[in-house]
């Protein structure tokens, strides 16, 4: 019997093949291959259970939908990688959504300084975040726990509990909540704008690899020389603009400031994306575009379960339950078990 021994050629077609293939792969990264099967499996099943789903109609809709979580989950990401986390993003947007239509219908109806008074606020509002983690060294699920329930209250005295102003008559809140550009929804647009900006900054400058250090080892980024409380107060101003763009949207979206109706919740839709797309709870890992893929998970399959009419409290049950399952895979990855005997 003959055998044939593949020639040089072919030995190395065969090798590029194979680290081009493994090159991929590694670009995209294991957890976004994942999300990726994921999310086409949950759009492959509602697809089939129900014909409109895939349309194009409602697409748009999962992609509306999907913007504000988006925004929030993209700034969360950012604060994780740095070791930190950020509970209250909710209930900053709905401070930013209350003031936004408040100071639109007490100005004469002007959006600019609507929309000026609602960003000012944010700013204020993360600054304030960032200083009592700094300095007065607290920690930041607890700082920003108090937060939390602190901005809800904010927003519900400032609005007496009760849907402020009424946007729907102005064309620059109609543009930001109902505009189109290019066929894309206004809102997609500053999901994607903020989305590639934040993801520039983290991957191809100093102060994105500087985050990254302080997350991974805060002890050395400091003896780097790296000024880790100016990085942390800028990040939480960060969360703090970009809470309040989110405020925004929701006033432009639902026509009226939202103390709480729309915002509440949102902050475990954007820490279970976070975690979802790699971000690493212990910080120094993550990336925005595994953050941007769990968004779209979450989005399908809330629209699919909506679609088909199961309850939507079945929506919370599973939003807790995939970051308790993103979690543990983190910590099964990392081999690390903080809490209990060893396994």
């Amino acid at each position: 019997m003959t055998t044939t021994t593949p020639s040089a050629t072919e030995t190395g077609t065969r090798r590029r093949t194979g680290t081009a293939r493994t090159g991929l792969l590694a670009s995209i990264g294991g957890q976004n291959l994942s999300l990726i099967g994921a999310l086409v499996a949950v759009m492959t099943l509602f697809g089939a259970l129900n014909g409109n789903f895939l349309s194009v109609s409602n697409l748009q809709v999962i992609a509306e939908a999907a913007t504000i979580t988006g925004l929030l989950a993209v700034v969360q990401t950012v604060v994780i990688i740095c070791g930190g986390l950020d509970i209250s993003v909710g209930s900053q947007a709905g401070v930013a959504s209350v003031v936004s239509a408040m100071a639109f219908t007490g100005t004469g109806s002007n959006p600019y300084l609507g929309i000026a008074a609602a960003v000012g606020i944010g700013v204020l509002v993360g600054i304030l975040n960032g200083l009592v983690i700094v300095y007065g060294r607290v920690n930041p699920t607890i700082a920003t726990l108090a937060g939390l329930a602190a901005y809800k209250g904010l927003a519900q005295l400032l609005s007496d509990g009760r849907a402020q102003g009424y946007v729907l008559n102005d064309p620059v809140f109609v543009f930001l909540g109902r505009g189109r550009i290019a066929g894309l929804p206004v809102m997609v647009w500053l999901l994607i704008l903020t989305a590639v900006a934040v993801h520039v900054l983290l991957k191809y400058t100093d102060i994105g690899r500087n985050l990254y250090a302080i997350g991974g080892n805060d002890t050395a980024a400091r003896l780097a020389g790296i000024s880790i409380n100016k990085y942390l107060i800028a990040v939480y101003a960060l969360i703090g603009i970009v809470s309040a763009v989110a405020g925004i949207l929701l006033t432009a979206r639902t026509g009226s400031g939202q103390p709480v109706s729309g915002s509440e919740g949102l902050e475990l839709k954007a820490i279970t994306a976070a975690a979802l797309g790699g971000a690493a709870l212990k910080g120094g890992k993550g990336g925005i575009g595994g953050t941007l893929l769990a968004v779209a998970l979450l989005g399908a399959l809330e629209n699919g379960l909506t679609v088909q009419g199961i309850n939507s409290f079945w929506q919370n049950v599973a939003q807790g339950a995939l970051l308790v399952i993103a979690v543990a895979v983190q910590q099964r990855r990392t081999g690390e078990r903080p809490i209990g005997l060893p396994a």
